[in-house]
């Protein structure tokens, strides 16, 4: 993974993993939710987010819109 502190999110492709900086700060715990983990600082706010297989996620989640209504968008 290519560090960038201008990037919010970022993809690892070799382990599947879909990163996503939401905040700045310190992580001092993280919570796993299924394929997603969410790291929280000691307020509870969350900072970053990790979506283990996350092509899987990404199909999920784009036949969810479709059948939504959403308009497709490409991924």
């Amino acid at each position: 993974m290519t560090k960038n502190k201008e990037k919010k999110i970022s993809y690892e492709p070799e382990a599947d993993i879909l990163r996503v900086e939401i905040g700045k700060g310190h992580i001092d715990y993280a919570s796993e939710i299924g394929n997603i983990s969410v790291h929280f600082n000691k307020k509870g706010i969350p900072l970053y987010l990790e979506i283990l297989e996350a092509t899987k996620f990404l199909k999920e989640s784009k036949n969810e819109l479709s059948k939504a209504g959403v308009p497709e968008f490409a991924f």
